[in-house]
């Protein structure tokens, strides 16, 4: 991230340089070196906050610690800038190979962190967010420096600064939108190292005449250059190498999108697994038993209501709860609707995935929409007999969003009067506190509810919520070719024994997500 401060560190007298007519070539080189040099460092800090999310969760405390640990670490970077009297561009190529090593190498060498020393990453992590923080910090001081040589100091900051804020900038657009999707964390991270790396080289050619050991910098040049380039094309063995280690079974897709990381794997042998997704490092499903967490999140809400005709999906991509909604004659229209369209085509389209969901994706009852709960709650006028919300847990902010008494009031909006909500509510033997904090929180926007839980083999005890305006009422009978629910067995998962009966809880707002806090505190204990 670039910052005036770093201005100061070479504030020195405005003596005017010798008098010119245009720009000097080298002058050019150096402002067009400073743009690359502000992207590569914002990339770095955005990649290093972006992973830490993945692994850590909780991304606006992940993303504010990192940058705060990048900037003051770019403080000192400025003030030891001025300890380089000589040589400064050697120095200053030096330090750009140095960034290009640290910098692109930071992603393969988190991940590989996380996936054989866990207990090594948050080390890792701040130490090289550090190191490249200093680095970066150096490099912009020593080219104002450079540039003094033709420049007034008053243009030279100006020139400076404003092709330092042009580099943050382009990184910042392209970084979610364009770099992540198509090239992933690790080849993004490797490809702006080169361009590091590049910037070295240049410097290398323009101040051929200063450098002494032009042969030994020319030689560092190629060695960074090499080993770069050997990461790249060997990108995907180490994507494959640290995910291999991550997942028991063999990982068959796996793609970062501007949302998260989705990794599908598969476990043929007998008893086994089969098919499971991950959503950012976290279980979102087992095709072993995903049945009965589909079957107890769909039919209680939808079989009480009788002969529901629209209904609305928000979160669930994989269609699994699409494929039970179709179970019933009486549905007309299905709009699900999902933030990730990566989700939504991945199991439409690919064959296996679509067999789990009983190809329920191309259903033409379903309309799909790929937008924020949130805003289309907000925006929308239309009203339906069942609203199933299937979002992860909330694990950050911008997921804990979705289950405040704002975004509740929302959806209290959009049922019919006879219509029912059912709310995925994280586990409410393992996050009591978070399960019932939940339950205050529909019951705070002025929605009646009813808890249950069902026994999941892959995530344990898991919780649900129905919310509505009347009160819920146990169905006589449900679909037939149910493997899990019975009108006989429907009942007993609305019994609570003690270790899981309801606690005082207080109510999630926007204003302070305290659900978050408390899934945080609750499913941290278990993996201490």
């Amino acid at each position: 991230m670039s910052v005036p401060a770093t201005a100061a560190s070479v504030a020195e007298p405005e003596d005017a340089p010798p008098t010119r007519r245009g720009p000097h070539p080298t002058e050019l080189a150096l402002l067009a070196s400073v743009f690359v040099v502000a992207a590569c460092g914002l990339l770095y800090e955005l990649a290093a906050g972006a992973i830490a999310s993945y692994v850590l969760g909780d991304s606006v405390l992940q993303f504010s610690t990192i940058i705060g640990t990048y900037l003051f670490a770019m403080g000192i970077g400025s003030y030891l800038s001025r300890f380089f009297e000589r040589q400064l561009p050697a120095h200053f190529l030096r330090i750009e190979l140095l960034v290009a090593l640290a910098g692109g190498l930071l992603p393969v060498a988190l991940f590989l962190a996380n996936a054989y020393a866990p207990g090594a990453f948050r080390v890792l992590l701040y130490g090289l967010v550090l190191l490249v923080g200093m680095l970066v910090g150096l490099e912009i001081p020593l080219v104002m420096r450079i540039l003094r040589r033709n420049v007034q100091l008053k243009e030279l900051v100006s020139q400076v600064l404003t092709f330092d804020y042009l580099g943050a900038l382009a990184v910042s657009l392209a970084f979610p939108l364009v770099l992540v999707p198509q090239l992933g964390l690790i080849r993004t991270g490797l490809v702006f190292g080169l361009l590091n790396a590049a910037v070295a080289v240049w410097a290398l050619w323009l101040f051929r005449g200063e450098l002494r050991q032009w042969k030994m910098h020319a030689a560092a040049c190629a060695l960074t250059l090499a080993l770069l380039l050997a990461a790249l094309a060997g990108a995907g063995q180490i994507t494959t190498l640290t995910e291999d280690r991550l997942y028991a079974d063999r990982v068959v897709f796996a793609q970062t999108t501007p949302y998260q990381r989705i990794v599908v794997t598969h476990n043929a042998g007998a008893g086994k697994t089969g098919h499971r997704l991950f959503l950012n490092g976290n279980l979102q499903f087992a095709e072993r038993d995903e049945y009965r967490y589909h079957e107890a999140l769909v039919h209680p809400a939808m079989a009480a209501h009788g002969a529901p005709k629209k209904v609305a999906v928000l979160g669930g991509g994989d269609g699994m709860a699409v494929r039970e909604i179709l179970k019933y004659p009486s549905v007309e229209q299905i709009t699900l609707v999902e933030l990730d369209p990566a989700m939504t085509t991945l199991f439409r389209d690919q064959p296996e995935l679509a067999t789990l969901n009983g190809g329920a994706l191309k259903s033409p009852k379903l309309r799909t929409v790929n937008t924020d709960a949130f805003q289309w709650l907000g925006s929308t006028d239309e009203v339906f007999d069942v609203v199933v919300v299937d979002f992860p847990d909330p694990t950050n902010f911008n997921i804990g969003k979705l289950y405040t008494a704002s975004f509740y009031a929302l959806l209290d909006q959009r049922l019919s009067a006879s219509g029912y909500a059912v709310v995925q509510t994280t586990s409410p033997l393992i996050a009591r506190q978070t399960f019932w904090t939940v339950v205050q929180t529909i019951e705070a926007a002025g929605l009646r509810t009813a808890p249950y839980h069902a026994h999941v083999p892959s995530f344990g005890e898991w919780g649900f919520v129905i919310a509505s305006r009347r009160p819920w009422r146990l169905p006589t009978e449900l679909p037939p070719g149910l493997r899990f629910l019975t009108p006989q067995t429907l009942p007993l998962l609305f019994d609570f024994p003690t270790d899981m009966a309801r606690v005082p809880a207080e109510v999630n707002r926007l204003s302070n997500q305290v659900l978050v806090h408390s899934y945080e505190a609750e499913w941290g204990r278990v993996h201490e």
